[in-house]
């Protein structure tokens, strides 16, 4: 495409040069073969930017899946397809979501890594991806009064490990798509504003995403 543009203005600086000349009937002809090479320019150029349909694909838990959206506008994904339909270039979005609710890291591993989502990871033009609020619910659950923050930590360190995995294996399958990774939040923040040690739990959570985001160069966290 650059060197077609090129191309075209060579000639168009060729052409304006040429309309020096003093005859007539040059000059008519100058002016005909000026006004077709600025029509093919601009012809070019507009197909330079002609727009495309883009795949976004969502991999994860209930957030992405979009679970609770009153609105029914698919949650915070649908959103963000809605949005990135108005970007320069894009015509329309696919969205393709293969988020289900209470996914865990390791389910989430398990799918890519059966192949049945291969497709979808392989024409993804993006990919954005919760994961991990359900590791942490897993062990509210096991004993919602005797929280302690040595479980979260231990289950920590499995999950560090199998976030990397699923980075490994996504880019097994496309290497180039940006990745955006969502972080967690603390659900209990909707009843209380009082600070606690959950606090402290998910920041360490999250630092641990962050830096799994950060060792792959097409990654970001949010």
């Amino acid at each position: 495409m650059k060197k077609q543009l090129i191309l075209v203005i060579l000639v168009s600086i060729f052409i304006l040069t040429g309309c020096q000349f003093d005859q007539t009937n040059q000059a008519s002809q100058m002016d005909f073969t000026t006004r077709q090479s600025l029509k093919m320019e601009s012809f070019t150029l507009n197909n330079m930017f002609i727009s495309e349909g883009k795949i976004l694909v969502g991999l994860g838990d209930s957030l992405t899946q979009g679970v609770g959206d009153e609105r029914k506008m698919g949650g915070y994904l649908g959103r963000f397809a809605t949005e990135m339909e108005s970007f320069q270039g894009v015509s329309k979005i696919d969205l393709w979501n293969e988020a289900k609710r209470g996914r865990r890291s390791d389910q989430l591993l398990k799918q890519i890594q059966s192949g049945e989502i291969n497709d979808s990871l392989k024409k993804a033009d993006v990919i954005v991806m919760t994961i991990g609020g359900n590791d942490i619910m897993r062990i509210v659950k096991q004993d919602l009064f005797k929280l302690r923050v040595d479980a979260f930590q231990n289950e920590l360190l499995l999950f560090a490990k199998r976030y990397g995995e699923i980075l490994i294996e996504i880019r097994k399958l496309n290497p180039d798509a940006p990745l955006i990774i969502l972080g967690l939040y603390n659900p209990f923040s909707i009843v209380t504003d009082e600070a606690n040690e959950f606090d402290q739990i998910l920041a360490n959570w999250n630092n641990t995403i962050n830096n799994v985001a950060y060792s792959d160069f097409n990654s970001c966290f949010v």
